[in-house]
């Protein structure tokens, strides 16, 4: 009989009869009453009063009774922390019930329980259950690590689970190991410590069990490969060719997890022929995803759009498959529109071009609009493929649909900046449809057309014209381009532009309340009533050719989002910390407000004022001189022939230190206090120390000094901001420009109050830097915009950037930790560096006490020979380890510097950081 009879029982004094069912001495009708409370529980009633009663049935070897109790108490446990105590004892005693099933039943469910006075009496069980014979046990209690640290992290640290759960990555069960590692993910996830880590010893037992787990525990291993990084090329091609079976698998997940493994792994190998190879065999499951629904089409075309940015090689031969079908929702046809663009190139550019001329001529008009784009996006980005792109935006000209016209318009403009001087014959087909253009963008492009060629078209004064007659209701985009468009005529052309530049001068200066119209009206009007020719010089120069970068992430970003395949971070290309509220257990605030207007992909001279200066070659120059690579020479070995128990002696006490300082003692004691746990002083602020980075003459509105800091595990920018203007500033927002570090503010918009004129505030920017991407060459300069908000006025400045501030305050490992890692990581990673000290008092005890309180921590230290060797390790917040040893002699103004890492092109600004650090001590 269906249970749905339990559902039905809606009579008087039903909770009475519940409780007489409840005490029978017969199984079955207790297990009838369980399920009755359990059908009320479900519907919403309140069957607490009902918790002791239903508590009695505990005591039986029905399992589905059992199961039914646990279910209820789970339910009301929390509700009522006092009664379910009494429930202790049975699960302690099911704990150890000779059938499994009810020793992980019990298990699991008291870690479901989150009350506090029942976590402390899980743990005996659950450490016995971590070990039990049988693997179903094992395995349930893995998880219910997982959810026990969610209550009580410290609990689970101190009765040593973690690295019980760490030994069961080596269990014979593959679903215990699967279970192991997805305990240790989500942990690490929200630990402020590194908790999982992969190394060679537990590699080869993660991929064996991946062949024989289910589909989710392949999951979880797949994703956790990614946290490894191979120690040779050799290595990563055997951890593909053991993963690469799995893009076989029916589970898209399963197949997307293996692609994010190859993904990585291929950075490592160097032989192109079995990069080929594997990059063969990623292309036909990717294909498959999108044989499947819209849904799985769509998320799959998310990921494909990363790959194919990292690698289009592996699509390259399957356009096809991208084309859009009549009935494809238009959420997939604009994600395949986007990767037809990144595969196009010269070899299928033709039928890419017939498929965005039929899509022009859709229904949709996004879509249409879309397509028409496209069509100009290839024309940019494929040189000897413009004049047939040109072509077919021509035949759709002709078309006379007006939103197709104008979008056309908009991209010939952009083509005319990509070729200069070399379709100037179609502007004539383009004037003749300037009845059509009644939108802002497409009138600008327009209006930018007939004033960069006004010397070509003779009756550009009349179509300008046209458009001046209705300048006061144009859009702010139409008016800027309008000014800027008669100008350029009128420097080319005075006599036909005399009256039209002093209308549209006085229209912009005196009529306007755009302050960037007015601004730049007061420029052009300066330089023409000065200097005609040096007016020339600066409207009518050479303008930098574009390239299409709509669809290219920043190289960092792309990085991150690779490692993140087939997670909601590749599906909204935005790194997880941006939408996960709480990430290695910091919290992180949201964006308080969107800002309306996006940056540009590309500086426009028109539209867009000045851009920052983005080159610092003759400082990169030196900088790399400075970084060279200096030939390794013979070591002396002084920690590779350290054994355990050279490691195992404590740091020298102050009576046999020839360096002895007032500073020693306090040292040691913060050392010894590192041993167990504790971290660097950083999470306490002190004073920064700002230089001003803008106006420093207060020629300017506003002038700004800061500096970058790291306190309470974070990196920040602080800034003190001055307003000498006459007007109050409201909001602001920050952008940072392409770095070498990958970081960006948290939220652009300033948290800040209003600035009155001439007041002055502090203001405190939280950096994102959890997933920095160091790229090369190295360049420590960060360049930085500042807008004010509504006005839109810009500032550009530039920073350097401490590399320091990215230690994090876990980077101190173990000592037997900091030798093996030592050892693992190969010779050719090695550096040495000899530091001049420039001190003028030198003291290697405050020195080394300063670096700790920089988050680069010491971990032993020895005396030999005259000399102090000390042993010190820091962790950026990517992850990378930095192992060093600093060699101090007695009376030497000279400190040698022998370091390794795991990320061997982060060294050379690390020993700039590390000379800085040590000379600035």
């Amino acid at each position: 009989m269906s249970d749905s009879k339990y559902f039905q029982t809606t009579k008087k004094g039903e909770i009475h009869e519940l409780k007489e069912e409840l005490l029978s001495q017969r199984e079955d009708k207790k297990k009838e009453a369980v399920k009755k409370v359990i059908a009320a529980m479900t519907v919403g009633k309140d069957v607490s009063m009902l918790f002791t009663h239903v508590l009695n049935c505990m005591q039986t070897h029905n399992l589905e009774l059992k199961k039914l109790v646990y279910l209820y108490v789970m339910n009301y446990a929390k509700n009522h922390p006092d009664r379910a105590i009494l429930a202790v004892n049975t699960f302690q005693k099911d704990a150890t019930d000779p059938n499994p099933l009810i020793r992980a039943l019990a298990v699991r469910t008291m870690g479901c329980i989150r009350v506090d006075n029942i976590t402390e009496h899980l743990c005996e069980p659950l450490r016995h259950a971590l070990k039990d014979q049988d693997p179903y046990v094992r395995k349930t209690a893995a998880v219910c690590v997982a959810k026990l640290y969610d209550v009580n992290p410290e609990l689970v640290e101190n009765q040593g689970f973690l690295n019980i759960l760490n030994d069961m990555l080596g269990d014979s069960n593959p679903m215990v190991v699967a279970n192991a590692v997805a305990a240790l993910t989500e942990i690490d996830e929200v630990s402020k410590t590194e908790v999982f880590r992969i190394h060679s010893g537990n590699l080869n037992k993660l991929l064996a069990a991946l062949n024989e787990c289910t589909e989710w525990g392949q999951v979880f291993i797949l994703n956790s490969l990614c946290k490894y990084t191979p120690r040779d090329s050799q290595e990563a091609e055997n951890v593909c060719e053991r993963v690469a079976p799995r893009l076989q698998h029916a589970n898209s997940a399963v197949v997307l997890s293996a692609v994010k493994v190859l993904m990585k792994y291929l950075n490592s190998i160097p032989n192109g022929d079995s990069v080929r190879t594997f990059c063969k065999k990623m292309a036909p499951p990717l294909v498959t995803l999108l044989s499947k629904e819209p849904e799985i089409q769509f998320l799959g075309l998310r990921n494909i759009n990363l790959i194919v940015q990292r690698r289009p090689e592996i699509l390259q031969y399957e356009m096809k498959v991208f084309f859009c079908k009549y009935n494809d929702p238009i959420y997939v046809k604009m994600e395949k529109l986007e990767i037809m663009i990144m595969l196009a190139n010269e070899k299928n550019i033709d039928e890419v071009l017939l498929e965005f001329k039929e899509y022009a001529t859709e229904i949709d008009v996004e879509f249409v609009r879309k397509a028409v784009r496209a069509i100009g996006r290839c024309a940019i980005k494929i040189d000897r493929a413009s004049e047939r792109c040109i072509q077919v935006l021509l035949d759709l000209i002709q078309t006379k649909v007006n939103y197709v016209v104008q979008e056309a318009i908009i991209v010939i403009k952009d083509i005319f900046r990509k070729y200069p001087n070399k379709y100037e014959g179609i502007i004539a087909t383009l004037c003749a449809n300037l009845e059509s253009l009644d939108e802002p963008e497409a009138k600008a492009s327009m209006i930018w057309i007939i004033g960069e060629y006004a010397e070509r078209i003779d009756n550009a004064h009349e179509l300008l014209n046209s458009f001046l007659e209705g300048f006061k209701d144009e859009n702010s985009q139409v008016q800027l381009q309008l000014l800027t468009a008669i100008v350029k005529l009128f420097l080319k052309r005075p006599k036909d532009a005399q009256q039209m530049v002093q209308t549209v001068l006085n229209l912009s200066t005196q009529e306007s309340d755009n302050p960037d119209l007015r601004d730049r009206g007061f420029v052009y009007w300066r330089l023409l009533s000065t200097d005609f020719e040096a007016a020339k010089a600066v409207v009518l120069s050479e303008k930098p050719l574009i390239t299409d970068t709509t669809s290219q992430l920043d190289e960092s970003l792309l990085n991150e989002l690779i490692m993140n395949i087939s997670t909601l971070a590749s599906v909204y290309h935005k790194p997880p910390e941006t939408f996960v509220a709480k990430l290695k257990g910091i919290k992180r605030g949201m964006r308080k407000e969107e800002e309306d207007e996006e940056e540009p992909d590309y500086v426009d001279d028109d539209n867009n004022g000045p851009s920052p200066n983005q080159g610092y070659a003759g400082q990169q120059q030196q900088n790399n001189q400075q970084y060279g690579q200096q030939q390794q020479q013979q070591r002396s070995g002084n920690l590779i022939d350290l054994d355990l128990s050279d490691l195992g002696s404590a740091l020298p006490q102050q009576s046999n230190n020839p360096y002895a300082s007032p500073q020693q003692q306090q040292y040691n004691n913060s050392n010894d206090l590192g041993f167990l746990g504790g971290g660097g002083n950083n999470n306490v602020r002190s004073p920064v120390q700002k230089s001003v980075i803008f106006g420093g003459d207060k020629s300017q509105s506003i002038q700004i000094a800061g500096a970058f800091s790291r306190a309470n595990n974070r990196v920040s920018l602080e800034l003190t901001l001055s307003n000498n203007s006459q007007q109050q500033m409201a909001r602001f927002k920050i952008q940072f420009y392409q770095n070498s570090f990958g970081i960006s503010p948290i939220d652009p918009i300033l948290n800040c109050p209003p600035i009155e004129p001439g007041q002055t505030i502090e203001v405190s920017i939280p950096i994102q830097c959890a997933n920095a991407a160091f790229t090369q060459p190295f360049n420590p300069v960060i360049d930085m915009a500042m807008m004010v908000l509504p006005s839109q006025e810009k500032f550009y400045f530039k920073m350097n950037f401490p590399f320091n501030c990215l230690f994090t305050e876990n980077g101190r490992l173990e000592r037997d930790s900091y030798l093996a890692m030592w050892r693992s990581i190969p010779e050719t990673n090695e550096r040495q560096k000899e530091i001049q000290i420039r001190l003028n008092q030198f003291d290697p005890a405050s020195l080394l006490a300063k670096l700790n309180q920089k988050n680069l921590f010491e971990i032993v230290r020895k005396s030999n020979n005259g000399q102090e060797i000390s042993f010190l390790s820091c962790k950026t917040e990517n992850s990378i380890y930095i192992l060093v040893e600093l060699t101090f002699s007695q009376n030497s103004r000279v400190c040698k510097a022998i370091s390794k890492s795991t990320a061997p092109e982060v060294m050379p600004i690390f020993e700039h950081t590390l000379d800085n650090l040590i000379n600035n001590a």
